[in-house]
């Protein structure tokens, strides 16, 4: 009896290592909902930031943005923060942001610090 618990008990804390280590930015195929990681090797990135943000789920439920650097169409889940923006609904976002690597971050945190550099743009947009 002990023996099925502790492997139960195993593969649950297995599970959730593998949820919150998940880096802040997620690819999201619309059409399967496949997930794939994806990170950028710069110092710095351009990032456009949709209009509205989503319920999505890491480690607990929450609400994300959604993002597209320059090397993909793909609309992505933005699981962390962009230090000095704040989002406005209804406006899509240009963003130059410098990223950082976190020494020993939390379990359930981002590995990687975004600060905002430059506002390159800010479009009013109209809600389909």
């Amino acid at each position: 009896m002990k023996i099925p618990l502790f492997i139960a008990l195993v593969l649950i804390a297995m599970s959730w290592q593998s949820v919150s280590a998940a880096d802040p930015v997620v690819k999201s195929d619309n059409s399967s909902g496949n997930q794939v990681n994806q990170t950028s090797n710069g110092d710095e990135m351009t990032l456009t930031v949709a209009p509205q943000t989503v319920d999505c789920f890491g480690p607990f439920p929450q609400k994300c943005l959604r993002v597209k650097d320059g090397s993909t169409d793909d609309w992505t889940y933005f699981y962390s923060h962009i230090n000095g923006f704040n989002h406005e609904s209804g406006y899509e976002y240009v963003l130059k942001v410098k990223t950082e690597d976190v020494p020993n971050p939390p379990a359930d945190g981002s590995s990687v610090k975004y600060t905002l550099l430059e506002q390159v743009s800010k479009t009013k947009k109209i809600n389909p």
